[in-house]
C-alpha cells in the first residue's frame, strides 16, 4: 500500500514510476488473490488521495490513477493468476485499451479535429523556436492527430503490461526462480486473436472515412501488443548466442532509442501464431 500510494504521486513528476506502483498491486494480487489486491488497492487509493491532498492540494488525482491504472492491472492480474496464461491476460489488455478507443470516438464528434486543436498548440512554441515550415507542421499535426487516439491508448495498455510483467518477474524471483524467463520467451498469441487482428488491419486499409480511422487506431494497440510477442522471439535467439549479455541490452536499447523498430518486431510476432519461430530457439537453461 505504500509502496503503490507514494510511488503514484511520485509519478506525476516521472510518469514511468507508474508501472512499479501498478506492479506493486499486481503483485499482491498474483500472490495472495483478487481480495487482497483489491485491499491494497483501495487502501492505497485512500493513501494516495490523502498524500494528494497534504503534498498537492487535490485528492481527485487519486480516483483517476485507481481507475485507469490500479482497477485494469488488478483485473489482468486476476485472469493472470487464474488463467494462468500470459498471453490471455495481454489479450484483455488489448481489449481494455479497444474498449478505450471505441470510447472516444462514441463521445468525442470528432477526435482528429479535438486532437488537431491540443497538437497545434503545444507544437507552437518549437516552430518559433526552430522556424519550422508552417505547411511542415500542419500536414505533421493532420497525420499525428489520425492517430492520436490509438497511440495513447497504446501508450497506457503498455504501461499496464510492463506492469504486470514487473509484477510476475517479481513473483517468479521470490517464489519460482527462472519461471518468468520460460513464460515470457514462450509468449504466444491466439490464432483466433491473431486473425482478429489482421481483420482489423485489412479494414484499416480497405475502407474509409470514420470506420478506417477506428480500425486504424485499434490496429495501433495491436501492433504493441504483437511487438511484446516479437520482442519475446528476439530475446530468446538472442539467449542462444554466447554474446547475449551484451546484445540483449543493446536490443532493448534500440527499440527505445528508434521506436520504429516496433513495427517489424510487431510483424515477426504477428507471424509466429503460424511460423512457432521458437522451434527454431534452443531450449534456455539459465534463469533470468
Amino acid at each position: 500500500m505504500t509502496v503503490a500510494s507514494s510511488l503514484a504521486l511520485l509519478s506525476i513528476i516521472m510518469p514511468p514510476i507508474s508501472i512499479v506502483s501498478s506492479a506493486a498491486v499486481a503483485l499482491v494480487t498474483l500472490r495472495r488473490g483478487a481480495n487482497e489486491g483489491l485491499l491494497v488497492l483501495l487502501s492505497a487509493c485512500v493513501a494516495a488521495a490523502t498524500l494528494g491532498f497534504f503534498v498537492l492540494g487535490d485528492y481527485q488525482f487519486a480516483v483517476a490513477y485507481a481507475l485507469i491504472l490500479w482497477v485494469p492491472v488488478w483485473v489482468l492480474s486476476i485472469v493472470l493468476r487464474e488463467g494462468k496464461h500470459l498471453s490471455l491476460a495481454l489479450e484483455i489488455a488489448a481489449v481494455l485499451g479497444i474498449l478505450g478507443v471505441l470510447g472516444v470516438y462514441l463521445f468525442i464528434p470528432a477526435p482528429v479535429e479535438y486532437w488537431q486543436e491540443i497538437l497545434a498548440v503545444m507544437i507552437e512554441p518549437m516552430r518559433q523556436a526552430q522556424d519550422i515550415p508552417l505547411e511542415q507542421l500542419e500536414a505533421t499535426v493532420q497525420t499525428v492527430a489520425k492517430y492520436m487516439t490509438g497511440i495513447l491508448a497504446a501508450g497506457s495498455v503498455t504501461g499496464l503490461m510492463l506492469g504486470l510483467l514487473l509484477a510476475r518477474w517479481w513473483q517468479a524471483k521470490l517464489y519460482n526462480p527462472g519461471g518468468f524467463k520460460t513464460e515470457y520467451l514462450s509468449l504466444q498469441m491466439s490464432q483466433r486473436f491473431t486473425l482478429a487482428t489482421l481483420l482489423v488491419i485489412l479494414v484499416a486499409f480497405l475502407t474509409s472515412g470514420g470506420i478506417s480511422e477506428v480500425a486504424a487506431n485499434i490496429g495501433v494497440i495491436l501492433f504493441m501488443l504483437y511487438s511484446f510477442v516479437g520482442m519475446a522471439i528476439i530475446h530468446g535467439f538472442i539467449s542462444a548466442m554466447k554474446a547475449k549479455r551484451f546484445l540483449l541490452p543493446a536490443f532493448y536499447l534500440l527499440i527505445f532509442v528508434i521506436p520504429h523498430m516496433v513495427l517489424p518486431v510487431a510483424i515477426i510476432g504477428l507471424t509466429d501464431t503460424w511460423l512457432n519461430l521458437r522451434k527454431k530457439i534452443k531450449p534456455p537453461t539459465s534463469a533470468d
